[in-house]
């Protein structure tokens, strides 16, 4: 499998669950304004947690990681550089089908 992770809030979540497939890009944007869904790994996640959401929760509430299944994604993901010269994430250029999610975690995680 290949691990990629994502940072949402659980609202979110439950509305692509009842949808079928998720397509937020990063907080405040969707797929459809971005391009793609920003991802990270888990070494990545805790600086990506505290740039887009330093106070531990989303504006509507609780955040949750989703663990993606980078096997079962139909949409192709690339490495990107954010910026020049700087570390490469996982973008992922289309839907995320909810069945490619294999696992949902609260974040922050429990101590």
């Amino acid at each position: 499998m290949t691990e990629l992770l994502h940072l949402t809030e659980r609202s979110l979540w439950n509305e692509a669950v009842r949808a079928g497939s998720y397509e937020q890009s990063t907080r405040g944007r969707t797929l459809a304004e971005e391009g793609f869904i920003h991802c990270s790994t888990r070494e990545q996640l805790p600086a990506v947690a505290e740039f887009l959401y330093g106070e531990g929760k989303g504006p509507h509430g609780e955040l949750v990681v989703l663990v993606i299944d980078g096997d079962k994604l139909t949409a192709p993901v690339r490495h990107e550089e954010a910026a020049p010269g700087g570390p490469v994430y996982p973008h992922i250029y289309g839907p995320v089908p909810t069945e490619a999610v294999v696992a949902l975690e609260s974040w922050p995680p429990a101590p």
